[in-house]
């Protein structure tokens, strides 16, 4: 009896051993197969993220393409608008300096006047013509301003534009049909040192004039206002 009853506890540890075993399988199997799953699961979802990481640098790679592209069509716009107001602003330019030239519209700045005088009468002397100031003493003068850089030239207060013509009748001169008498005063805007210079150039032409019985007196003037048809001095210097 005592056999066969070690026999039987023997058989109950057999038993309960085997379970144990197959349980400690089982459980090792499912761990196994859990732990495959979630490293399925998570490389997975690594390779997705792996995948939007490319996909958005792939989009802002694009992006930052088209906004370079953007940016040099802006800058190529800029660029024509800036050469267009440039041309804009030296045809203004233009336009005012040939109004200015022609007389169309008045002029204020520095400048000189030079007044031409008859000299006085020698006895004696045939011509008395030759103590007198005429038209080409006056245009030698307009050309050597005009040549000096003058911006806007009158005589007597009479602009000058490219139209304008000088005629001499006796004593007293025209210009462009209204008549002037001496003294003539022409007045001319601009640097008044260089126009000064010109003219006083040795054996220029207020020599010249001088060689010619023409009393010539040059003032500069630091701000002086021609008008369309009038010349007004502001200030001496």
């Amino acid at each position: 009896m005592r056999v066969k009853g070690n026999y039987v506890i023997f058989s109950l540890v057999m038993l309960l051993s085997g379970f144990l075993i197959s349980f400690s399988f089982q459980y090792a199997k499912e761990t196994d197969r859990n732990e495959r799953y979630l490293s399925e699961s998570q490389w997975e979802e690594e390779e997705k993220l792996r995948n939007d990481v490319l996909y958005e640098q792939q989009l802002n790679r694009e992006l930052t393409d088209d906004i370079r592209e953007v940016q040099n069509r802006i800058k190529g716009i800029e660029e024509d608008i800036s050469n267009q107001e440039l041309t804009y602003f030296n045809m203004v330019e233009d336009i005012d300096r040939l109004r200015m030239v022609t007389g169309e519209v008045a002029v204020k700045g520095e400048g000189i006047q030079i007044t031409l005088e008859d000299a006085d009468y020698v006895l004696g002397d045939e011509n008395p013509n030759n103590y007198i100031v005429h038209e080409h003493h006056i245009q030698q003068v307009v050309d050597e301003l005009f040549i000096a850089g003058a911006e806007a030239v009158a005589i007597n207060g009479h602009r000058i534009n490219h139209q304008s013509y000088i005629h001499c009748v006796g004593p007293v001169i025209e210009v462009d049909g209204e008549v002037s008498f001496a003294p003539f005063e022409v007045t001319a805007i601009g640097d008044q040192e260089m126009l000064d210079e010109s003219l006083n150039l040795i054996g220029g032409v207020k020599d010249q004039l001088v060689n010619e019985n023409v009393q010539v007196r040059i003032e500069k003037l630091s701000e002086i206002m021609l008008n369309p048809r009038f010349s007004e001095r502001v200030e001496d210097t």
